[in-house]
């Protein structure tokens, strides 16, 4: 059993966690089997959530006790009003979205096999992250880290910014993106947490994760590297020890697997908020999207503090230590 007790909610008010990003209204259909050609498919459960990159990380924060804001945008229409309704319900601080005119909010319909895998098609309108306002060191300095994804790169870029210069945390959640956007995000993270097929991508296609943690390292120095690789575990590099760390993922039956890379992100930020260690801090993160994974309804299934805890005391799992050769 591990001695951790950790997560225990630090003394003091919530930490406050900025998260930037996706706003989107998801129809989850609840599917025996992803379909493989044309035809009709027949759910046999169905819900209508506003979730996203950001929205679920920050959602994430809010389960587990700490104080979420969100700046995303959507459209001026009745689908923005429920996305914002629906997150603001949610217990995030919804007051820096944007409402754009003459754009549509982003919608995506996704379906759930009873192996908790997805098919996702998202629509986003190009004109909705055409405006970009300005950030600066005060804007974030009341927040206690900054947590930005892919979506909205401008803003990202700008809030990224404005984390370093206030001396805060400032993690970039690194899904795949669109040509250029990593490179440009990266060099302005303190903190950078890889999907699997991201850094591959970025890593030039290498399959060995050890060996992808390496190069992303050497590509990205200033920064902390981590990747996540579902089932397989988390994997970073230890800046105190050179060394590339593998830790594996808690056993779950996974019915659900929508958002549990954003629930594994904003449990990192808020970890990283309250100054845990980094092992205690992926430990948390990979507990966090493990649990969500048990749950269909994608961020729905996000657990609180008092789960995370209960499953961290019982897991006793061990970290492998490795070098990159």
């Amino acid at each position: 059993m591990t001695t951790s007790s950790a997560f225990e909610a630090p003394p003091g008010p919530a930490r406050r966690v900025l998260c930037v990003g996706a706003a989107v209204m998801d129809t989850l259909f609840r599917v025996r089997s992803l379909p493989t050609g044309q035809g009709k498919i027949l759910p046999y459960d169905m819900l209508q959530i506003a979730e996203g990159m950001a929205s679920s990380a920050a959602f994430a924060v809010a389960r587990l006790g700490g104080n979420a804001s969100l700046w995303g945008a959507v459209g001026n229409d009745a689908t923005g009003e429920r996305i914002i309704a629906d997150l603001g319900n949610s217990g995030i601080d919804t007051s820096g979205m944007l409402r754009v005119d003459g754009a549509r909010s982003a919608v995506s319909t996704i379906l759930v096999d009873d192996q908790g895998e997805r098919l996702i098609v998202p629509f986003y309108d190009a004109g909705l992250h055409e405006t970009v306002k300005p950030v600066t060191r005060e804007d974030v300095s009341s927040f206690d880290a900054v947590l930005v994804d892919v979506r909205w790169p401008k803003l990202a870029l700008r809030t990224l910014s404005a984390a370093r210069k206030a001396g805060k945390p400032a993690i970039l959640d690194g899904d795949v993106a669109g040509d250029g956007v990593i490179e440009m995000l990266a060099p302005v993270a303190s903190h950078i947490v890889f999907s699997q097929p991201a850094a591959e991508r970025l890593a030039g296609g290498t399959a060995e994760l050890v060996k992808v943690v390496g190069l992303l390292k050497r590509k990205f120095e200033h920064a902390f590297i981590s990747v996540t690789a579902g089932e397989k575990g988390s994997f970073w590099f230890n800046d105190r020890t050179g060394e590339i760390v593998h830790l594996t993922a808690p056993k779950v039956r996974a019915v659900d697997t929508l958002a549990a890379g954003d629930i594994f992100h904003g449990a990192f930020a808020l970890a990283t908020a309250e100054g845990l260690s980094i092992e205690e801090t992926m430990r948390v993160s990979s507990i966090a999207a493990a649990l969500k994974c048990q749950v269909f309804g994608g961020r729905t299934g996000a657990p609180t503090r008092a789960e995370v805890r209960d499953v961290l005391l019982d897991w006793d799992v061990p970290m492998t230590r490795m070098r990159d050769r």
